[in-house]
């Protein structure tokens, strides 16, 4: 269950699963190939309604975008990677991101119809957007949201991962040991080595359903 802060100021960071609607170009090309990822790198809006946008995505998706009425052109760059021109109607943003006045980043994948969109607004908008989805009645999953100033880490902690990733205890391969570390810090072992597992834990937690 997710609870929204009264806070209108507080930054939050949504993260939800939206199926494009029926004609936008987008959805309809991941519907017709469910096993390929579009990625969106980045769009840009014209005049009269189009638009486009920079993909990268598998050769038998791109080889199949010129057919959907909704793309006017299609210009590969190499390496499975095309700007698309969107024709007017083919689909942009959802009506409920305009009318909230909030734009994913980027990029973003597009899967069988769904994107997963990352937005950072106030916790009034992540509502007035939700509330806006659900009365244009189109399917969502919300993934996640979080305060974007919430402290992740104690003080303590934040010390030892900034010097845990300054001399390289997450490098491949890593050049510095646990022992090595206890000793810069005057602590024993034990004590960095729980700490570290505890940075670890919170951060894998956190952003878990951000990566998968």
């Amino acid at each position: 269950m997710t609870v929204f802060t009264s806070s209108d100021d507080m930054s939050q960071i949504l993260r939800i699963e939206v199926r494009l609607p029926d004609g936008h170009w987008a959805g309809e090309a991941t519907r017709e190939n469910p096993s390929s990822v579009l990625q969106i790198i980045e769009t840009m809006p014209l005049s009269k309604g189009r638009g486009t946008a920079q993909i990268s995505t598998d050769e038998l998706l791109l080889n199949q975008l010129d057919n959907l009425p909704g793309v006017e052109n299609v210009n590969l760059l190499g390496k499975n990677k095309a700007t698309v021109t969107i024709a007017s109607g083919g689909g942009g943003f959802i009506k409920a991101l305009r009318v909230v006045g909030v734009v994913p980043r980027t990029p973003f994948e597009v899967i069988d119809g769904w994107a997963d969109w990352t937005i950072e607004c106030s916790s009034s908008q992540v509502k007035q957007l939700i509330e806006q989805i659900k009365t244009d009645e189109i399917p969502m999953r919300l993934k996640s949201t979080r305060s974007n100033n919430e402290k992740l880490l104690t003080t303590r902690q934040s010390q030892i991962f900034e010097l845990a990733k300054r001399k390289g205890y997450w490098n491949v391969p890593r050049e510095i040991s646990i022992t090595q570390l206890a000793e810069l810090t005057g602590s024993s072992k034990s004590t960095i080595s729980v700490m570290l597992h505890a940075i670890e834990s919170k951060i894998v937690d956190t952003f878990y359903e951000e990566i998968i």
